[in-house]
């Protein structure tokens, strides 16, 4: 041991950190996905496979190490829209932080106009934004639009009797990638018996992703952003905005900043969250 930790140098510190981050973003690529499900059943073939080394089950051996021998394979056949997603975030072109930040303020801008009009009338909507675990099983249940987002749009999509109205619209990298969606309702038992089931989907979703929501009540036509189980109120389209700013990742150099304004946004200013 001693011998080991000698020869530890800042080469084996780089080595545990790059592997501790693709180990990571693999993991938030595919949570909340049918592929982390798939991944979970790899994770107990190879558990069975070094028992069966252990323990000496020759039988059981054989047939698990020749899964295995061919593991590489099986692994690109099965994660292959993840692969094929993990390369498009790595070939992004980085030039194209300044075009973000503008598609990133009509983001806001539309949302927050929608939104708002949309309780003014005390129609029923639930908007949800994709962040770091990708939202694929929710967005299957739904109509794929992958549209821009507009307050024309969004207002079409929930006001009855659009066929769309009744469910989520998921935004997925600045676009609406689809409306319609069903999302899990969750089955805490504290939650407040005057929340309808919009809100219940919400709450349901943050429990198992890192994906925010922005919900306007059919009932009091109120406005809340639901986030990590936490239900935050909002009384004016400033402070959905602001709520906006706050809950979206904003990218740069890899890192995660948030942004704290819109004039922010556009001079290239961030905070920490």
């Amino acid at each position: 041991m001693f011998s080991l930790l000698n020869n530890f140098g800042w080469r084996d510190v780089l080595d545990i950190i790059i592997v501790a981050f693709i180990i990571y973003r693999v993991i938030t690529l595919i949570k909340g996905t049918g592929a982390f499900q798939v991944l979970i059943g790899l994770i107990i073939v190879f558990a069975i496979f070094l028992f069966a080394v252990i323990f000496k089950l020759y039988a059981t051996e054989y047939i698990f190490g020749n899964f295995l021998s061919s593991i590489i394979i099986v692994i690109i056949v099965l994660f292959r829209n993840e692969i094929r997603r993990a390369l498009i975030e790595v070939g992004k072109n980085p030039f194209a932080i300044a075009q973000n930040k503008l598609e990133r303020v009509n983001l806001v801008e539309e949302t927050s106009k929608a939104v708002f009009e949309l309780a003014s009338k005390k129609i029923g909507a639930i908007i949800v934004f994709e962040r770091n675990v990708f939202l694929g099983d929710y967005l299957k249940i739904g109509v794929k639009l992958d549209s821009i987002v507009s307050k024309e749009l969004l207002i079409s999509i929930f006001t009855p009797p659009s066929p769309l109205h009744d469910g989520a619209v998921i935004i997925q990298k600045g676009r609406i990638a689809a409306a319609s969606c069903y999302l899990p309702l969750s089955t805490e038992d504290n939650i407040s018996k005057k929340l309808g089931t919009r809100h219940r989907a919400a709450i349901g979703l943050s429990e198992l992703t890192d994906a925010f929501s922005v919900v306007v009540s059919e009932e009091t036509g109120k406005v809340s952003i639901i986030r990590s189980k936490k239900i935050s109120g909002v009384e004016t389209i400033e402070d959905l905005r602001n709520g906006l700013l706050k809950h979206l990742k904003y990218y740069e150099d890899h890192g995660h900043v948030f942004i704290k304004s819109i004039s922010d946004l556009l001079l290239g200013k961030s905070a920490d969250k």
